[in-house]
């Protein structure tokens, strides 16, 4: 029997419940997908709950202690119950037999297969329910779910339904939704899962699917390529997933890092499709990138190009050794022995154990070696091309950073063409340098590229230095009448005469065609050249029409030149404390021209050092433990004054020039300067320069030169115009600068003439009767050097014709220019002599 108080209680509960909730009869149950209630039903409820809420009645509040004795008084008329209705049962049963028990159980049973239900459900959904959702009835007795004010949704079904599909660890995005950039940045926004998996499908399916113009997989031959070889790298071109893909483009390039290690574990990806087991001999592969159009000179990299891909293009002048980098660490506990790890090892931060995650010790660790993964670096240090350098300034360069299997790619002294992350990086000593916070720049590189044929390129921009149009126009150009002639004549068209020194610098620029013999050794194809002479003869004028005409020079001085500084040094570095080594000028001048002034002006020792690179074209060093060679492929222009400043025609060249005989017999042509007083030469010279001077003025007009013509005498001027008629009859009208630079650069590119059907005995005897004048003579031997280059500079000759073969007037030029060479170092006692004896094989006509 349950207590007085606690009937009363449960009373008091039923009686407020049925004040509060209208009865089944009285209103019926509304359904699910019923319309909304009526609006002002619910502004009255609204209404009188708020009314409820008295602010005077919370701030005075209840007190429990006044009415606490009045609580237990008896009263008769609340302590008594009504037990018509059934609804309070408080009788004593007798305990019921099982064969009663089953039988009630099975009524139950049936009653809950009519409502749709079980007893085991219908507990659930008891206990589930909120006190306040108990409050209804319905005809079977059990509680019905009051109705929801305000929350109630037609679909909740269906809703709950859609959130059980979605699987949020499987979400992918379609390709144009990566569009719709939802964070503060790119690289925030491929970082989140979702965004990531649909990078990866849509680069998974570039690579299985993308086809060239035939409907060939492009992609797919270059997986198998890649793995008969056995590389771990893929060349990836940027213009094929710009076509493809342009917002994965796009993404590439504002944040490289983020999506190339998407693309990396991609790439590994398709390379197992065909290679099940690549992945035990490469634990992954490298994609890199080429052809990317945005390229920068080193000296435009500013701040808004950090943690952005650029290209740029430089000089390699310095190069450290491979060192082991870690990329995946293991800590050893030295307490409790346990291995923790691996930690990915960034670049820029260093990783450090806290603690341990087992005894929760805070060291000591060790690194665990055996288990620790390690992959190449090596840093170069990048410096801009001569030719693309402005005047006036210096060079600028970078570091880059080569890893894994790009080591070792690029020696000091080629151009390469490096695609890679602009990173910044914390540098000590610049802070402690400069008094404050400043991070010091470097290039990550993904992909390098060596520019075999530099010339082909354009510093500035990376683009062909000449075009198709241009091409037909060099074609037109070579099928002229007297092209070489006209060839030479526009050789510093500013000097005048000296057609010996602008022949000589035309073979040089043009050069000879380089060959291997049976891949044993190798034989230079570049010209060097030799101007001495006299003070005031314009050699180093013609020596800076050079260094702007030819692709890529270097210009040096022999007094401010050291032996190192032409050809090659060892410095240590100052971060590592290792002996790098570094290129000089002969180096930086790989496959250009490297020239010379005051190359008199060199020590003895100096000059020694630039032997091998003359000939050999290469330039080995030993020193510091570092033993290797550099590859110095060039041509050398040199200047340097006489002995006593003046040249003494009555003594031989090896008596007039402070120059041992081996440097002397690797120049391939000698020009010897002489400034001879004759007043007809003098005066047209006089008259070439004073007109230079007037047309080169910056105020230059026609009509100054009118009027000036007008004032003269009228002999004077008539003088004057028959004079200067003269000079253009008889002069050949030059090509312009700008042609003749791209027009020496697709020659040296695309033309490789061979010798053919060329009278090699005439070539003999004129070597025997050099070497038999040079012993007589006393002048500077004739060696089999100049056979050598004898053929050298017919091939130059050919190449200005554009021809793929050396034909016989090319040679007689070239035999030419040698013997005049030779015969023009000669005293002048017997000079005459020697060209009468040469005459034979100078007089015919080669054209």
């Amino acid at each position: 029997m349950s207590s007085p108080r606690k009937r009363q209680a449960e009373a008091d509960e039923d009686l407020q419940s049925d004040r509060s909730t209208p009865s089944l009869a009285s209103s019926p149950q509304l359904p699910p997908s019923s319309p909304a209630i009526p609006f002002e039903e619910e502004e009255e409820e609204i209404h009188n709950d708020v009314t409820d809420l008295n602010p005077s009645d919370e701030e005075e509040g209840e007190d429990l202690m006044e009415n606490l004795e009045n609580d237990y008084r008896r009263n008769e008329q609340q302590d008594t119950y009504d037990l018509g209705d059934g609804n309070i049962d408080d009788a004593e049963y007798e305990e019921m037999d099982a064969a009663t028990r089953r039988r009630i159980d099975e009524q139950l049973d049936r009653r809950d297969e009519l409502l749709g239900t079980t007893r085991t459900a219908r507990g659930r959904e008891q206990a589930l329910l909120d006190d306040d959702d108990l409050g209804d009835v319905n005809e079977f007795g059990l509680p019905v779910q009051r109705r929801r004010r305000r929350r109630q949704y037609d679909n909740d079904d269906d809703m709950f339904m859609d959130d059980a599909d979605i699987d949020p660890f499987h979400e992918e995005l379609s390709l144009e939704s990566l569009a719709d950039v939802k964070a503060q940045s790119i690289t925030e926004w491929i970082l989140q899962p979702a965004v990531s998996r649909s990078i990866a499908r849509e680069l998974k399916s570039f690579l299985l699917e993308y086809t060239d113009e035939k409907g060939r997989s492009v992609y797919g031959a270059r997986i198998r390529t890649l793995g008969e070889v056995n590389a771990e790298s893929l060349d990836v071109s940027y213009g094929h997933l710009a076509d493809s893909k342009a917002i994965l483009a796009l993404f590439l390039a504002s944040s490289p890092a983020e999506m190339l290690k998407i693309f990396d574990i991609v790439a590994m990806e398709a390379t197992e499709l065909h290679y099940p087991n690549y992945s035990q001999i490469h634990q992954e592969i490298h994609v890199r990138i080429s052809d990317f159009p945005n390229h920068l000179s080193l000296r435009d990299l500013r701040e808004k190009n950090l943690n952005q891909l650029v290209k740029i293009t430089g000089v390699v002048t310095r190069r450290t050794g491979v060192f082991p980098q870690l990329k995946y660490v293991k800590f050893d506990c030295l307490k409790c022995g346990v291995v923790l790890g691996p930690f990915i090892q960034d670049s820029n931060t260093e990783v450090k154990v806290s603690f341990c995650t087992n005894c929760h010790a805070k060291g000591p660790f060790k690194l665990n070696s055996e288990k620790t993964l390690y992959r190449n670096y090596q840093r170069i240090t990048l410096q801009e091309a001569p030719g693309s350098v402005p005047a006036g300034r210096l060079p600028r360069h970078r570091e880059v950073i080569l890893l894994s299997d790009l080591v070792d790619v690029a020696k000091p002294g080629e151009e390469v063409e490096i695609v890679g992350i602009y990173k910044n990086n914390y540098d000590g000593r610049l802070n402690a340098k400069n008094g404050f916070p400043v991070f010091a720049t470097i290039v990550e590189a993904n992909s390098v590229k060596r520019k075999e044929t530099s010339s082909v390129f354009n510093s500035d921009t990376g683009q062909a230095a000449w075009v198709e149009e241009d091409e037909r126009e060099f074609r037109r150009l070579s099928r002229e009448r007297g092209i070489i002639d006209k060839i030479i004549a526009s050789m510093a068209p500013s000097i005048y005469g000296h057609k010996d020194i602008k022949t000589a610098i035309a073979c040089s620029l043009f050069g000879g065609v380089a060959k291997n013999v049976n891949g044993k050794h190798s034989i230079r194809g570049d010209i060097n050249v030799l101007l001495l002479g006299d003070p005031g003869t314009a050699k180093s004028q013609i020596l800076k029409y050079a260094e702007k005409t030819a692709n890529r020079a270097v210009f040096a001085t022999g007094q401010g030149a050291s032996a190192v500084g032409l050809t090659a040094s060892v410095r240590r570095d100052p971060i590592t404390r290792e002996w790098t080594l570094e290129g000089g000028a002969l180096v930086l001048a790989d496959k250009g021209t490297c020239l010379i002034d005051e190359f008199d002006k060199m020590n003895d020792q100096d000059r020694t050092s630039i032997h091998e690179a003359m000939e050999q074209q290469s330039i080995s060093v030993s020193k510091a433990g570092i033993v290797t060679s550099l590859q110095a492929r060039c041509s050398i222009i040199a200047a340097a004054n006489p002995i006593g400043g003046k040249y003494n025609s009555t003594l031989p060249l090896s008596q007039n020039v402070n120059l041992t005989e081996p440097i002397l017999s690797r120049f391939d042509i000698l020009c010897v300067v002489r400034d001879v007083v004759n007043p007809e030469s003098d005066e047209r010279l006089a008259t070439f320069v004073i007109d230079s001077h007037m047309r080169s003025h910056p105020a230059n007009d026609d009509d100054v030169f009118e009027e000036s013509d007008e004032q003269l005498e009228p002999h004077s001027r008539r003088e004057i115009v028959m004079e200067k008629t003269k000079q253009r009859e008889s002069e050949i009208s030059p090509i312009p600068q700008d042609v003749l630079a791209k027009y020496i650069s697709y020659a040296r590119t695309k033309i490789s003439p061979k010798l053919h059907q060329m009278d090699m005995d005439k070539v003999a005897r004129v070597y025997a009767d050099l070497r038999r004048e040079s012993i007589s003579t006393g002048s500077f031997p004739i060696t089999v050097r100049h056979l050598e280059s004898i053929i050298r500079i017919a091939e130059a000759f050919a190449r200005m014709r554009l021809s793929d073969f050396v034909s016989q007037g090319d040679l007689n030029r070239a035999i030419k220019v040698s013997i005049d060479s030779f015969v023009g170092a000669q005293k002048v006692t017997v000079r005459k002599q020697l060209q009468k004896s040469f005459m034979k094989y100078t007089l015919p006509s080669w054209q």
